[in-house]
């Protein structure tokens, strides 16, 4: 045998074999996650009180606004510089009154969504917009020295027009914030609706209660049915037995 042969020993020594090297992160402590919980917290708490600081800056620029087109302009004025004051202080406050009105309602509907739950949060966001925008344009309306009884004439008819209009619509808004707030039954319930207009009754899952209509889920699908509908209908928990 020849001595000189390399060993089955010495060739595995002769070539350097690659090694990699493992590491396994620990896992996140308790403490960790609690830790980063209080900084959301605290994160949305700031967020929370920014936002309120500038609202509450947003109504005093508007009665400021408000204040100099009537204290220091006129639109009927024969000067320049007062009419100006007058248009200029009356649009900022338009823009700055509205801008608070619905950074409010949006504060609302926030603080009540926990509470009341969404739907009826965003029926008092609508009410918010609505009461605070009529109220920011007779304002506006007062710093232009427009005559507001007669627009209120004007608007009346115009109202009874689109009101006629727009009868089962309107009809459909009005009983879905009496649904909301009556709450007869639940999102997530099995419910039972009778009615002729219904042509019988229908069985399903309640999925949403809008502000128009009152989506079901059935075995024929998911219904949309309006609000009047069911305001007129006879509602009533679904016999376990499903007859």
């Amino acid at each position: 045998m020849n001595d000189n042969a390399p060993q089955p020993d010495a060739a595995l020594r002769s070539h350097d074999l690659p090694t990699q090297e493992i590491r396994l992160d620990p896992p996140p402590t308790p403490a960790g996650a609690t830790t980063g919980d209080a900084t959301a917290g605290s994160t949305a708490g700031s967020t929370a009180w920014r936002s309120a600081w500038r609202t509450l800056l947003l109504l005093v620029l508007a009665l400021v606004a408000a204040t100099a087109a009537a204290d220091f302009g006129s639109r009927k004025s024969h000067l320049l510089h007062e009419r100006l004051i007058a248009i200029g202080g009356t649009l900022a406050f338009a823009v700055l009154s509205l801008t608070a009105v619905f950074a409010i309602a949006g504060h609302i509907r926030d603080l009540a969504q926990a509470h009341v739950g969404s739907a009826h949060a965003v029926v008092l966001r609508l009410v918010t917009v609505l009461s605070g925008g009529f109220t920011c344009l007779l304002i506006t309306l007062g710093l232009l020295s427009v005559p507001i009884s007669q627009l209120i004439l004007g608007g009346a008819l115009t109202g009874v027009v689109f009101g006629i209009a727009g009868q089962q619509t309107l009809a459909n808004l009005f009983a879905g914030i009496v649904l909301l707030l009556a709450r007869p039954f639940t999102v997530g319930q099995e419910v039972r609706l009778r009615s002729g207009a219904l042509g019988g009754f229908v069985d399903g899952v309640v999925l949403e209660i809008g502000l128009a209509y009152l989506r079901l889920q059935s075995t024929e699908g998911t219904l949309s049915i309006p609000n009047s509908q069911v305001l007129n209908a006879i509602a009533g928990p679904r016999p376990a037995d499903g007859g």
